[in-house]
């Protein structure tokens, strides 16, 4: 029997979706807003944003990890838009997965130093760039590529054995980064395939596209 449990980086957003998610899967919220409202919800503190709190996770289950791990924000219909379908497929076929597989409808490619997409962000309103070329280096001690094709969002699916696959030491570094780094989650949110030891997209399938629209972008209803 596979088991798939539902890890949700959570801040202040509403979490009622999750009443609609498959049965038997298990669901671990982690809460940073400090007035958690939901039940049983592990209490962080708000620090390194999603990455930490998933990196948490990994730290604290690594020896105990279900056999696939999804990792979500606390609305993740903003770039996976149909979740809730994910979710139900995901629960009647778990060994389709893979050993890793972004979540999300939109693929893009930014560059080493942010410039592309990240100086650029709208909500970035200083318009600084992310070094992810000193970032990579700190966390996998190796230089990096010039480039980062992704999925926005930073949410997927993970298998145990993959995560496993690197040392417990090389998480408890990874989570210290999210708390030190300048900008870390968003430099996470470009590599999360990378810090498994994987590239999650296929470059011949890519033939050379930056951006890829995965699916019409609709409103969810929850």
């Amino acid at each position: 029997m596979y088991s798939i449990e539902l890890v949700i980086a959570r801040y202040r957003e509403d979490l009622n979706w999750l009443n609609n998610t498959p049965p038997g899967l298990k669901r671990t919220v982690y809460d940073k807003s400090g007035n958690a409202l939901v039940s049983n919800a592990i209490s962080l503190p708000n620090v390194g944003r999603e990455a930490h709190t998933y990196l948490h996770h990994l730290i604290s289950h690594y020896d105990s990890l279900a056999d696939w791990t999804i990792f979500c924000q606390g609305r993740p219909f903003d770039h996976a838009y149909d979740f809730h379908h994910t979710l139900r497929d995901f629960a009647a076929q778990p060994d389709a997965i893979g050993s890793f597989r972004w979540l999300g409808h939109l693929i893009d490619t930014d560059d080493n130093q942010g410039y592309t997409l990240f100086r650029t962000w709208s909500k970035n309103e200083d318009g600084r760039t992310l070094d992810l070329r000193r970032f990579h280096q700190e966390l996998f001690g190796t230089a990096g590529p010039p480039e980062y094709t992704f999925v926005l969002g930073a949410q997927f699916a993970v298998h145990r054995d993959l995560v496993r696959s690197r040392p417990l030491t090389f998480y408890e570094h990874a989570l210290h980064l999210s708390q030190t780094f300048p900008d870390a989650a968003h430099c996470y949110e470009r590599l999360w395939d990378r810090v498994f030891g994987v590239e999650g997209i296929d470059r011949p399938w890519l033939a050379g596209r930056k951006t890829v629209l995965l699916k019409k972008m609709k409103k969810q209803t929850v």
